[in-house]
């Protein structure tokens, strides 16, 4: 099953003129696993998300579609917190602690923040 994040990369590969195995040796994994990432036998794993940002020189608009197709996708995030400086750290554990606390009215907020704008 296409998952969103199997038809982003999709059309991303696409996009650029791209057949599996080029995407593969770019995110340095075999052709196998990312055919199994972009239809959803296997989980993207998060060291990806900066990666294909930084190697596929996303737009705003495209880095926007990238977070979502794996807000859609993902049950669970995971975050590299090396070399990141103490205070950044305790930051996200705490938000990631408070989450599920979040109002409407206040995640409407950090939208606005993290994007600019309120979608």
């Amino acid at each position: 099953m296409l998952t969103s994040i199997g038809k982003f990369l999709r059309k991303l590969r696409i996009d650029r003129g791209e057949i599996l195995k080029d995407m593969a040796e770019k995110l340095g994994v075999t052709v196998s696993f990312l055919s199994a990432v972009e239809n959803g036998r296997k989980k993207m794993p998060s060291s990806w998300n900066a990666k294909i940002c930084s190697l596929y020189n996303l737009n705003a608009q495209q880095q926007r579609d990238f977070t979502k197709a794996i807000a859609e996708t993902e049950d669970v995030v995971e975050m590299d917190f090396d070399g990141m400086p103490f205070d950044r750290r305790e930051l996200a554990v705490s938000f990631a602690r408070q989450f599920s606390d979040i109002d409407d009215q206040q995640a409407e907020e950090i939208r606005r923040i993290l994007f600019g704008r309120g979608d």
